[in-house]
């Protein structure tokens, strides 16, 4: 990868950094939130051989407009990172003004619809948080509500698949290891 593409992407994990850096995950580890990133951004980075810089950056910054929507808008992510990135980040992102349960309905229904790279990037995120929950589950899930999500993110994964059989392989792998 060229030295312009490795900076872009550094300078997204910095922003992400940023951004996030008062957050922490839901598990019981309480990891730093960029941890997850990071994940993502790797899996997404293994999904496509590194060969597409622009996602690796989006899955760095996929959570930055549905967390962090105080410090961080659209305009900034186009500014600082281009229309591309800024409009994978948008497809992912969730509208924090519905209550959980809709918003939870809304991925499964929007799921089939949404770009290649952004299904490839709803995948890694799922994978990941599949991966938490695995090893660092929160405190106060019970087995039922870790059955639940792993259901509801194969639903969600079901509407993204036929775009990357390696990531889709990966989120298999891990809901076949949630026996709760």
């Amino acid at each position: 990868m060229e030295a312009k593409k490795v900076l872009q992407i550094v300078r997204a994990l910095d922003f992400a950094a940023w951004a996030h850096s008062a957050q922490r995950r839901k598990g019981g580890a309480r990891e730093p939130y960029v941890n997850h990133l990071t994940e993502v951004a790797r899996l997404v980075a293994m999904a496509t051989g590194g060969n597409d810089e622009k996602l690796i950056i989006a899955a760095l910054l996929h959570d930055v407009l549905e967390d962090q929507s105080m410090h961080v808008n659209y305009e900034m992510l186009v500014g600082n990172f281009g229309k591309r990135v800024a409009n994978i980040v948008r497809e992912v992102t969730d509208d924090k003004s519905l209550p959980k349960a809709e918003r939870k309905r809304l991925q499964v229904v929007h799921a089939p619809h949404l770009s290649r790279r952004a299904k490839i990037l709803k995948i890694a995120d799922k994978s990941a948080n599949l991966n938490s929950i695995l090893q660092t589950p929160p405190h106060d899930w019970s087995a039922t509500r870790k059955r639940k999500y792993f259901t509801w993110a194969a639903e969600v994964v079901d509407g993204c698949r036929g775009v990357n059989a390696w990531i889709e392989a990966v989120f298999d792998e891990r809901l076949s290891l949630g026996k709760f």
